[in-house]
């Protein structure tokens, strides 16, 4: 019994760290100046949703309204860089003060999380997070980044609480 209990209680321990790391709220960037952010950022790596499965040259490309919503515009080809071009047009809207929050919505009246976890200086490059940390966007300005830029941003992601194995690169052109 006492055996048993030696190997559970780390086990358990384990478990409870582990569920926890999602309970720990998601960091963002202090501050986003949407006018620099806006434009198109091509999908380097993902945790893909339904949509997203398969695709190929992903780019999702911002622009901002006079009323400080977002339009959208997410395009992909489907199954290879010749498949069918896919578009989708959500909503932005900006959440908070620092502009790094934003609902997204994609259907009325959901606005799904959205979050700018990471960007860089130059705004060259950015994580976009989702609180539940089912969801990440590794995206760029370019469709190729460097292999060093590439895996710092996966490290990035995975201190965030994301899972390694569950991050699929996007092929691009």
């Amino acid at each position: 019994m006492r055996a048993l209990q030696t190997l559970f209680i780390p086990f358990i321990l384990l478990l409870q760290a582990c569920s926890t790391m999602n309970n720990v709220p998601l960091k963002t960037v202090e501050h986003v100046d949407l006018q620099r952010f806006m434009g198109d950022w091509y999908v380097i790596a993902n945790i893909p949703t339904f949509i997203e499965k398969d695709a190929y040259g992903a780019i999702e490309s911002y622009r901002l309204n006079a009323d400080g919503t977002i339009d959208t515009t997410f395009t992909f080809h489907k199954g290879s860089f010749s498949g069918k071009l896919k578009r989708q047009n959500p909503k932005g809207f900006v959440l908070d003060s620092s502009n790094a929050v934003w609902g997204m919505r994609f259907i009325w009246p959901i606005k799904a999380d959205y979050r700018i976890a990471y960007l860089a200086p130059d705004y060259s490059q950015t994580i976009v997070a989702r609180e539940k940390r089912d969801y990440v966007w590794i995206m760029a300005r370019t469709a190729k980044i460097s292999d060093e830029d590439y895996n710092q941003l996966i490290d990035r992601a995975v201190a965030m609480g994301y899972d390694k194995a569950s991050i699929k690169k996007v092929p691009q052109q």
